[in-house]
């Protein structure tokens, strides 16, 4: 398959481009400094001028998605928006713009994360994020069939403990490996607007 990988140069990006380049697929990555293709997917243009570019894919895989991390009581409203348009607004883009661009039977994936479902303080505006992303993924599936699309919403990553335990405290990491194989499932696979959960 051609699949075009947004967010290829993070932890989890990489993850992905490896595994699935390991299953022979074709892999375009994008970043907004790296990658074979430059493109910050805030801004709804540059997605525009991204598909034109690529042309036909077989799937659209996200690992990229920004947020502020802040007291509810020192959010601002430019914060929330911030986090929408990051993360949110970017991706549905994504599947909006990428609807006539893909495969008669290609793939979504989007990313969330463990706070739609289990909150942790100063994490608010991922929590809405995340929560907007999986609440689209499942309102998109029964509109675009036969086209599918999943998310993968992961806890903290084992191999980001260092950074980011602290933030999750008795909360079981998992693999990047793991998160990498949920991709898999969510491009090879048959499956339309599921949450894959990690944790």
């Amino acid at each position: 398959m051609k699949i075009l990988l947004i967010g290829a140069a993070g932890k989890l990006g990489a993850a992905v481009h490896k595994t699935l380049a390991g299953r022979g697929h074709e892999v375009l990555t994008v970043g907004r400094t790296s990658g074979d293709l430059r493109c910050d997917i805030a801004d709804p243009a540059a997605t525009a001028a991204l598909y034109e570019r690529v042309g036909p894919v077989d799937a659209v895989a996200s690992a990229a998605g920004d947020v502020p991390y802040k007291p509810v009581s020192e959010m601002t409203p430019q914060d929330y928006e911030s986090a929408f348009h990051g993360k949110v607004l970017s991706q549905i883009e994504l599947v909006r713009q990428g609807l006539s661009r893909i495969a008669e039977r290609g793939s979504f994936t989007l990313i969330t994360g463990v706070l739609a479902r289990d909150p942790i303080p100063t994490g608010s505006a991922a929590s809405m994020a995340n929560g907007a992303v999986e609440s689209f993924v499942r309102a998109a599936a029964i509109e675009i069939a036969p086209l599918r699309i999943n998310a993968v919403s992961p806890t903290v990553f084992t191999e980001s403990l260092a950074d980011y335990g602290d933030f999750f405290p008795g909360v079981p990491p998992v693999d990047l490996a793991q998160v990498a194989q949920a991709y898999v499932r969510s491009v090879e696979g048959g499956q339309t607007g599921q949450i894959y959960g990690l944790s």
